[in-house]
């Protein structure tokens, strides 16, 4: 047995010793289903209820998925710009920063305002919560490109567009990988705070109504499931990563291995 199935193995046996002990105490402490529900009875609760819940899955993979792809097109572009002026970078960084630091929850009845109730808003705050680690990443990638490889490119009568494009994308790839990781699962956040604010479709809304109507199973079945989507699409871009970016790794990749 090689060392990564062994690691694999003993990852799921945490994983499902934490499950099984969660059980345990549930059931041996008698703590009520309205404070902790046992996972068992959330995996009931997911099983008797997914007909009802998959529509709402749907659309908050749809809200997110599409708020993350704008996110990824403002990112790359901010960051590109960003990383290559040092002036954009002086004018664009104290701004991103603050917009960053602003409670989205505060930015969603704005685009309520704007834009009405429903899949917008949810839409338009998975793609800002996703920004701002792309926009980062992306100019810490082109910022940090080595001034040997652009000399050469100069020597070789290259221009700006040139050496971006041939050296600094390259270089930032490993950089831009990595902050999709992270931007995806932020994409969920802001599309579930949308949601639970301005929608009345998305595990957002139903989590809202079911903790309304003390419906706690249907509650943590409502996290149960974004954690598998973040999930999910965290492992994707890991392997995608690990396909293009494979050149760039000095070590096994975690998520990967």
């Amino acid at each position: 047995m090689n060392s990564n199935l062994k690691r694999r193995l003993a990852s799921a046996a945490f994983i499902i010793g934490f499950f099984v002990l969660w059980e345990i105490v549930c059931r041996a402490f008698h703590i009520s289903d309205i404070i902790v529900p046992k996972p068992s009875q959330i995996i009931e609760t997911l099983w008797m209820r997914m007909p009802q819940l998959w529509p709402h899955t749907l659309q908050t993979l749809y809200t997110t998925l599409v708020g993350f792809g704008f996110g990824i097109l403002a990112g790359v572009a901010i960051g590109m710009l960003i990383g290559s002026s040092r002036l954009a970078y002086d004018v664009a960084y104290p701004l991103l920063i603050g917009f960053a630091s602003i409670p989205k929850v505060a930015v969603v009845p704005i685009f309520v305002l704007w834009f009405g109730a429903g899949a917008v808003p949810a839409i338009l705050t998975a793609m800002i919560m996703s920004l701002f680690p792309i926009v980062v990443n992306v100019a810490t990638g082109l910022a940090t490109t080595e001034p040997e490889l652009e000399d050469v490119m100069k020597a070789l009568r290259a221009s700006k567009l040139e050496i971006l494009w041939n050296v600094g994308l390259p270089r930032a790839m490993p950089y831009f990988f990595a902050s999709l990781k992270v931007a995806v699962t932020l994409a969920f956040v802001g599309a579930v705070i949308s949601e639970t604010v301005a929608s009345n479709r998305g595990i957002g809304n139903v989590m809202m109504i079911a903790s309304a109507s003390f419906d706690v199973p249907l509650v943590f079945a409502g996290l149960f499931i974004l954690a598998g989507l973040g999930v999910s699409l965290y492992v994707i871009f890991s392997f995608i990563e690990a396909r293009v970016t494979g050149w760039a790794m000095r070590k096994d990749e975690f998520a990967m291995g």
